[in-house]
């Protein structure tokens, strides 16, 4: 291959790599950013779920579902006698909180998921079937009404000395659960305005947004309002309408930007680090410090033919193991995966990790958010 053209090559191929660096730091607006009432709208209602093998409510001590249970029987048109209620036992029923979110623009007749969890004392909602449950907004109003067979996703079985338990039982996710009976009162505007609120409070990727979009579709299409808001209007020429022009504003493409931080999670000893992190000089000294503490007993016999008793002498042995420490230089300005790398250099575990994060935040050489859960 002659020089010229495996050096086009190469050209080519670095050229092809830095695009795809570049696209792969690219997102799209519309996983950025959210046009203003376009949102989902939250739900809420009481059931009872009957089928269960002996795993329901004790309606002894959950009263709540006792009286649902005659509810239900006196709307169906039954009439007990009153001793008949005190003398009720059963353990296949159980009452549930019923939650659902309806999506924006959904019409009557359309099917939305719901979850079923359950709120008395029963151990499992496996196998059993929701009846029909109406679930209301914060207005009070029914929007759409729940019921079908559940499918919950763990098992627990066992018995008073043991059990085993895989996921939860006392809470299950039904597809397709309930069936939209009314719709939120919400139209695209047919002409001006649309604001886009993003995700992610930041100025330069707000700003980014607006010029991303007139650079698409021209100048004084958008304004960032804020850190959060961005002003956008169909241009006069644009030739579809307001659902093409935003469908066309959300495939537009924007490298997003954000604060450095870093999480971190005591509990788990979890780290997450943002790629903007960035470190002063600082030198970093990790040495691990053990303490073992071990017992054992010591037995003293008495001699044969005495009357003396055996004892029990409880010995306890301390030992203290401590590691040379490692001094490790991190320069300034030095990125995450140096970071990481020089971390990793001194044996640091995620639990270390965290007390040296917190030391360089002391120190005032992190530039960044030090975030602890």
């Amino acid at each position: 291959m002659p020089c010229s053209s495996m050096y086009r090559t190469a050209f080519l191929l670095i050229a092809a790599l830095l695009c795809l660096a570049t696209s792969a730091q690219a997102t799209r607006i519309k996983d950025l950013a959210d046009i203003e009432g376009v949102r989902e709208n939250q739900l809420i209602g009481y059931g009872l779920v009957i089928g269960l093998n002996g795993t329901g409510d004790d309606i002894k001590k959950s009263v709540f579902t006792k009286q649902a249970i005659i509810n239900m029987i006196k709307r169906m048109g039954m009439a007990l006698p009153d001793g008949m209620f005190q003398q009720m036992k059963t353990k296949n029923v159980a009452a549930v909180m019923v939650t659902a979110q309806l999506p924006p623009f959904v019409r009557p007749g359309s099917l939305i998921d719901i979850q079923v969890s359950s709120i008395g004392d029963a151990s499992s909602l496996s196998g059993g079937s929701l009846l029909m449950t109406p679930l209301k907004g914060p207005d009070g109003s029914t929007y759409a009404v729940a019921q079908g067979p559940l499918a919950a996703g763990g098992i627990a079985f066992g018995g008073k000395a043991a059990k085993a338990q895989k996921n939860f039982t006392t809470s299950s996710r039904i597809t397709g659960g309930a069936i939209v009976e009314r719709a939120v009162d919400y139209e695209l505007p047919a002409a001006g305005d649309i604001l886009y609120q993003l995700r992610e409070t930041d100025f330069t990727t707000s700003t980014r947004i607006a010029e991303a979009i007139n650079t698409r579709f021209g100048s004084r299409t958008a304004r960032a309002i804020d850190s959060r808001t961005v002003r956008v209007s169909k241009p006069a020429h644009y030739p579809g309408d307001n659902v093409n022009f935003i469908s066309a504003v959300e495939k537009i493409e924007v490298a997003p930007d954000g604060p450095a931080k870093i999480v971190v999670n005591e509990r788990t000893g979890t780290i997450v680090m943002g790629q903007e992190v960035r470190i002063a000089t600082v030198a970093v000294s990790h040495g691990n410090l053990s303490l073992v503490v071990s017992e054992s007993a010591e037995v003293n016999q008495p001699n044969p033919l005495t009357e003396g008793q055996t004892t029990v002498t409880p010995r306890t042995d301390l030992a203290v193991i401590e590691e040379a420490g490692n001094l490790v230089v991190m320069p300034k300005g030095i990125n995450l995966g140096e970071v990481a790398r020089a971390l990793n250099a001194i044996g640091a575990t995620p639990r270390d990790l965290i007390a040296i994060f917190q030391a360089i935040k002391a120190a005032g050489a992190l530039q960044g958010e030090l975030i602890i859960l």
